[in-house]
């Protein structure tokens, strides 16, 4: 018997959450929706940073919002954040923000 494998062994990892955070914020970097999206983004992306996100943020989030930001957190649970694409992605979300 071998161990059991894990789910995101028999497909790769969705990063349909990145590719649509990516879109938007490069839309509308201004806006308040792609602020909080960003902010989430940079947080993910410290390595044994401890994720340090106020969750009372979920809040401001409208519903579509809120689940891209679920989207980017099973990302980071399933080691999305180590990904080159993931890498590529937030450098872009960066260029956009900085204007």
């Amino acid at each position: 018997m071998h161990a059991p494998e894990t789910a995101h062994e028999f497909s790769p990892m969705d990063m349909t959450p990145l590719e649509q955070t990516l879109a938007r914020i490069e839309g509308d970097a201004r806006s308040g929706q792609s602020l909080l999206l960003y902010a989430l983004v940079k947080t993910l992306s410290i390595p044994q940073g401890g994720h340090s996100y106020l969750l009372t943020k979920l809040r401001e989030m409208t519903p579509e919002t809120r689940q891209l930001a679920y989207g980017l957190m099973e990302l980071m649970a399933q080691g999305g954040t180590a990904t080159a694409e993931w890498k590529a992605a937030e450098g872009r979300m960066d260029q956009a923000i900085r204007g």
